[in-house]
């Protein structure tokens, strides 16, 4: 059976043979909490073959606070999320819950890639990883991805585009809801530092960005910066 590889490199989320990603996060007592889930994690992991032909990685990302890890898997579709989850996750998250207690799960999202990458030739390796998770008013696929063309269209027009931004790659949820945007950045001092810029987040002050803010129907976001850990991949 296949092995299971740790791995550094940042996973690419446009990959053509990804039907599926998965985003979760869990919430640890505290840092070293969060350190030993790593630990327990990559432990059960490794000692395992890998599970599913289906699933093609899985990384972790610590978040800022060192108690909130992110979780995210891609996968050739949702079949093989649902036999893994029947055949393995169980008993993986028992051993990880045994290690290391008081995890709590904040809940898993199903996503589809919908458009995203970086500018041709750019080789930065990121050293930060930015969620943006977008929810609205009820299940839309439309106003979904209206929204996602809204804001490339405001970052095509910007004549003052942030810097340090390295990529950006935006996910809409199976249920119509909600959008997700994994963005790379060179650090997070470079995406706070384009947070405190002026103008109300990251986007200038023109009607291409007002409109990104102040899309109908429209409920909430949440920006959350995370540090890629490591990458499980079959070898």
């Amino acid at each position: 059976m296949t092995a299971t590889e740790r791995t550094t490199a940042h996973p690419d989320p446009a990959r053509e043979d990804s039907r599926v990603a998965f985003f979760s996060r869990w919430h640890l007592p505290g840092p070293e909490a969060g350190r030993a889930a790593l630990d327990a994690i990559a432990a059960v992991w490794e000692r395992e073959p890998w599970p599913s032909p289906g699933l093609l990685g899985y990384h972790l990302y610590e978040g800022e606070d060192g108690g909130t890890l992110l979780h995210h898997s891609q996968w050739t579709g949702e079949d093989a999320y649902e036999d893994y989850v029947r055949d393995h996750r169980g008993t993986r998250n028992e051993e990880i819950d045994a290690a290391v207690p008081g995890i709590e799960r904040l809940g898993l999202g199903r996503y589809r890639h919908y458009r995203g990458g970086r500018a041709e030739g750019d080789s930065r390796v990121p050293g930060c990883v930015v969620t943006v998770s977008v929810e609205f008013d009820g299940p839309d696929p439309d106003r979904q991805r209206a929204w996602v063309d809204a804001v490339f269209e405001a970052l095509r027009t910007d004549p003052q585009p942030p810097p340090g931004g390295v990529s950006a790659h935006f996910h809409l949820s199976t249920d119509g809801e909600r959008v997700l945007n994994y963005a790379e950045w060179e650090s997070a001092q470079a995406h706070a530092d384009a947070l405190a810029a002026p103008g109300r987040g990251i986007g200038g002050p023109t009607a291409e960005w007002e409109r990104v803010q102040r899309f109908p129907g429209l409920k909430r976001s949440s920006v959350r910066r995370y540090r890629h850990v490591y990458g499980l991949v079959p070898r």
